[in-house]
């Protein structure tokens, strides 16, 4: 039987969570802005961005394809919930997965040369930073014999001490995830390459403000996969989370865009050595947080 306070915790995690995610877009912005010189949008931008896409008419181009946006919307907050309530952390990157590709599925489904072009650029990000996700968790069984994400919080000390390489290559998987340059190739916040919003560009209206909703989830997310590196400790694991994003931000403004190429040969050598050197080591040596 679920008990009450499980479900209050679902609860606040489907209302807190947009609310922080908003927020969180908001200061992206701003700090962007400030970077680039400029004064910026408001801090609730984001949020009157919504609003405006819920006032609109819902615009689309066949019958199916809201449909994915509500599967990547679902699956994006089921992900999150499994996250807080410390699931299995394979199930999570697979229900995670799911929601990219209803996505890309969605934004294949409009016939758009632009949407497919995007679209099939974000397949290649998925092949990119996957192998990094299971090898994070594959990291996490080795230090606690399970893939259950509650023995990283009951962990006798942080992961991260254990997993330094691993960390490094996840802040770059969050590049790659929020779309930041130098991997901005897919879909765009910003107007400043040639596909403009790539697979959401004939997503417009309520469609689209259910897009942006579900990357303020996404946002929560992302930085909880950060925050599980020290989550033996919540405050310092918060800590690092918020300063991954900034890092994140710092990059977006301080790289040029790269061809998808250049970023698959990034993960596939790279990333992947890093991390499988990590994994390796927690092998041989034994290491337990238990």
């Amino acid at each position: 039987m679920v008990a009450m306070t499980d479900v209050l915790i679902a609860v606040l995690v489907l209302i807190g969570a947009p609310i922080i995610g908003c927020i969180a877009a908001g200061i992206d912005r701003k700090i962007t802005a400030r970077l680039q010189g400029r004064v910026g949008p408001p801090l609730m931008q984001p949020y009157y961005d919504v609003r405006k896409l819920l006032s609109k008419d819902n615009m689309i181009v066949n019958g199916s394809q809201n449909f994915y946006v509500i599967v990547y919307l679902v699956f994006i907050v089921l992900s999150l919930l499994m996250l807080v309530f410390r699931a299995d952390m394979l199930m999570i990157i697979f229900v995670y997965t799911v929601a990219s590709v209803a996505l890309i599925v969605g934004g294949m489904s409009t016939g758009s040369p632009y949407a497919r072009a995007g679209s099939s650029r974000e397949i290649m990000a998925i092949l990119s930073y996957e192998p990094v996700l299971i090898l994070y968790a594959l990291a996490i069984y080795l230090l606690t014999g399970t893939f259950r994400l509650s023995a990283v919080v009951e962990a006798s000390s942080p992961i991260l001490i254990y997993t330094p390489l691993i960390f490094l290559a996840m802040i770059v998987v969050l590049n790659i995830k929020l779309k930041k340059s130098p991997f901005d190739y897919s879909t765009s916040h910003h107007a400043h390459q040639e596909l403009v919003k790539g697979m959401l560009t004939e997503y417009s209206g309520p469609g689209l403000a259910a897009i942006e909703v579900a990357h303020f989830y996404e946002y929560v997310f992302l930085t909880g996969l950060i925050f599980l590196f020290w989550a033996s400790t919540p405050i310092i694991g918060l800590l690092l989370g918020i300063i991954a994003f900034l890092l994140v931000i710092v990059i977006d403004n301080i790289t040029a865009r790269v061809y998808w190429q250049w970023m698959l040969k990034l993960s596939w050598t790279f990333l992947l050595f890093i991390s499988l050197v990590n994994v390796i080591f927690l092998y041989v040596s034994g290491v337990k947080v238990v």
